[in-house]
């Protein structure tokens, strides 16, 4: 299917179109396919996307449904991201890493054969770089969290030359795992020791939230809260937010009142599609579309 440009009208599934699909449970809240469906109309590509509910226990049966089906490429989301990896025939370097996949695509050479990957940490790292012009390498990071989102962050700056990476959590345990995907230049440190706290985030240039604390109905604190108190934030630290309802967070506010850079993270929720985008097209991410179409959701 070739790639056209610039706008195209929306077309209607046929016999030739190819078949894209999220997998998990649940599902219906799912932003996946406004933004590939978004993606394809751009394009002029014959691809529909759906949300498809897939039980625990049932991912394995929904992989092997998928591969005989001919569905060309599938998002994973909770509860799949590491149930899913025994279904499969390989995984990147990243998604065997991070013991997590998110994205599955036809191996290049064996259509035959299903690949696993993980796109979170480039679809951070690009969305870094879009929307605060920001490089990692040589930086000094803090990635508040130690969850799915925190690893892949942690993972991707490690990989992309970060001179440190500092990992906090409740969970001492659970920082010390994740640190260690960030290889020799990663730390950590439990959230509740505030000196340790304070002197990381005095020495950083990039602090990282990937804890639900700011979220629309967050579970954990208020949403009015912030993951650390917002003395420590200066102008020179450049403050990324992983969350993205609501669009400002009280961290971005309390950088924003100091001068801070900061951006939320609906450039790495549209960048991951992205990366997966291209896996399973070959064609380059049409972002504006993809931006447009999350815009229109009123995210």
């Amino acid at each position: 299917m070739a790639a056209g440009s610039g706008s195209h009208p929306e077309r209607s599934p046929s016999g030739s179109t190819l078949v894209a699909a999220v997998i998990g449970d649940p599902i219906a809240h799912s932003l996946s396919p406004r933004i590939h469906n978004a993606a394809f109309a751009s394009l002029g590509l014959d691809w529909v996307y759906v949300a498809l509910p897939v039980g625990a226990g049932h991912v394995t049966a929904a992989v092997e449904g998928a591969r005989a089906l001919g569905v060309r490429g599938l998002s994973v989301t909770m509860p799949h991201k590491e149930s899913v990896l025994g279904a499969l025939d390989g995984l990147t370097s990243t998604a065997a890493d991070l013991g997590a996949v998110n994205c599955i695509l036809r191996a290049p050479h064996d259509d035959a054969l299903l690949l696993g990957d993980n796109t979170d940490g480039a679809g951070f790292l690009r969305g870094l770089r879009s929307d605060l012009d920001v490089e990692v390498a040589g930086l000094h990071c803090v990635v508040l969290g130690a969850g799915g989102a925190g690893r892949a962050v942690v993972h991707a700056l490690g990989a992309a030359g970060a001179a440190s990476v500092v990992v906090v959590n409740r969970n001492a345990e659970r920082a010390s795992i994740a640190a260690a995907l960030a290889g020799p230049v990663g730390e950590s440190l439990s959230a509740d020791d505030a000196d340790s706290l304070h002197d990381a985030v005095a020495g950083a240039d990039l602090l990282v939230n990937a804890t639900p604390v700011g979220m629309a109905g967050a579970s954990h604190g208020s949403s009015a809260a912030t993951p650390i108190p917002t003395s420590l934030i200066r102008p020179d630290l450049v403050v990324s937010e992983l969350v993205y309802h609501p669009a400002r967070t009280p961290l971005m506010d309390a950088a924003l009142a100091v001068g801070a850079p900061t951006a939320n993270g609906l450039s790495m929720l549209v960048h991951q599609a992205a990366v997966a985008f291209e896996h399973w097209t070959g064609a380059a991410a049409p972002l504006d579309a993809m931006f447009a179409a999350l815009r229109s959701a009123a995210v």
